[in-house]
């Protein structure tokens, strides 16, 4: 038994499931969506769900996170409290695309282009291929404008988009030029149901191993693309958990 948790978008998605056989089971999904923070409610709404089913933190086999690409401060609210709670009750943490899990509610056989936000105009695009209750990754995941989207598109005529983008942007990705009927609809959030069907826990993880696992931001943040402050010297941020 695990949590599972995504809060790539406003919307908090939270699980605790079970393994069953090779299969995983929901116990139970809470989604808190806006107008309330994640900031303030994550805490307490993790607490009362293991309280509902009898079970403790340190019982559980680890803790599932959403990666992103999305929100840069809700992935910071969420890995950083999953870190937390790991690091005191010695869990192991296993992280996983947050549009992949988008794509596991995505139709089997074509393309899936999975969308999220990024900003004004500017959208997160992840394209996978669904088999079952795994997803294959088709190319690295990115951001561009829906005009761009709407291109990508019309280059692969096979190909469907879904995902919490298209609540705001359907129209302007129709304006462009895609079919409504390659507009799928839903999902409005990644599931913590579907990303923990993604998480693959370790057999053995050393607790400083879990304070190196970081967000997929993708691109640079708005404070990052500001001219007046350079970036600082070192690797970009990626995704990484170290394995040694």
């Amino acid at each position: 038994m695990f949590l599972s948790l995504d809060t790539s978008t406003l919307t908090l998605s939270l699980a605790l499931v079970e393994r069953v056989g090779e299969e995983v089971r929901a116990i139970e999904h809470v989604v808190v969506g806006p107008p309330q923070k994640q900031s303030e409610v994550l805490p307490g709404v993790i607490g009362e769900l293991l309280a509902r089913h009898g079970v403790k933190l340190a019982e559980l086999e680890g803790l599932a996170v959403g990666l992103g690409p999305g929100s840069f401060t809700g992935l910071r609210i969420g890995l950083a409290s999953l870190k937390a709670l790991a690091y005191a009750a010695h869990l192991k943490v296993a992280g996983a695309s947050s549009l992949a899990a988008v794509a596991l509610e995505g139709p089997e056989g074509p393309p899936l282009f999975c969308l999220a936000v990024a900003r004004k105009d500017d959208l997160y695009l992840g394209a996978y291929q669904r088999r079952g209750h795994s997803v294959e990754a088709l190319e690295p995941e990115t951001a561009m404008s829906p005009e761009e989207v709407a291109a990508r598109m019309a280059a692969e005529p096979e190909a469907v988009a879904l995902g919490p983008a298209l609540t705001d942007y359907r129209a302007v990705l129709e304006a462009a030029g895609v079919a409504p009927q390659r507009l799928l609809p839903g999902p409005a959030f990644p599931s913590a149901v579907e990303l923990a069907r993604l998480a693959r826990f370790p057999e053995a993880q050393p607790l400083e191993a879990i304070f190196t696992l970081e967000p997929h931001y993708v691109r640079a943040s708005e404070p990052e693309r500001n001219p007046k402050f350079p970036p600082l010297p070192g690797p970009a941020p990626t995704a990484r958990l170290k394995d040694d």
